[in-house]
């Protein structure tokens, strides 16, 4: 499955993968908001063709994201969402020999989200499954006195 080919980035207070432009191309998704809080935790097998991955996001409108790829170094040729999560939507693309799944989660939300992402590589190799849980938390708002 995605034994070689997935890689997950996490951060705090940064996106979580780079999705400006590389090596000069720009990339036609950068106008999008990063939330404020993105960890993405270490993928881990869960059965054949099948990883989970976890992730804490804020419902602050921004996009929480991990990269990933075919074990062979590029990006796989279909991929889709099903089940699509309750609180928040998903996004997927290729750009750069990568495919990007981009999760926001809906504004001011606080709990807990699933999707499961379909990764197709193409040819007669069979489909990937990615179920990523994500925890999410609500941004704090301080009233005025």
């Amino acid at each position: 499955m995605m034994t070689t080919g997935l890689l997950l980035a996490g951060c705090d207070n940064k996106p979580g993968v780079n999705l400006g432009g590389i090596g000069g191309t720009p990339n036609p998704y950068n106008y999008m908001k990063a939330s404020g809080q993105c960890q993405v935790g270490t993928p881990v097998a869960a059965g054949k063709n099948t990883r989970t991955a976890t992730m804490q996001v804020r419902s602050d409108d921004g996009y929480c994201a991990i990269e990933t790829r075919v074990s062979a170094g590029h990006p796989y040729a279909s991929f889709g969402v099903s089940p699509a999560p309750d609180h928040g939507k998903v996004f997927i693309y290729n750009y750069n020999d990568h495919t990007y799944v981009t999760y926001t989660a809906n504004t001011a939300y606080s709990g807990e989200d699933k999707f499961r992402v379909v990764l197709i590589p193409g040819g007669s190799q069979p489909r990937e499954y990615m179920d990523v849980t994500a925890t999410v938390t609500a941004p704090v708002v301080s009233g005025a006195k």
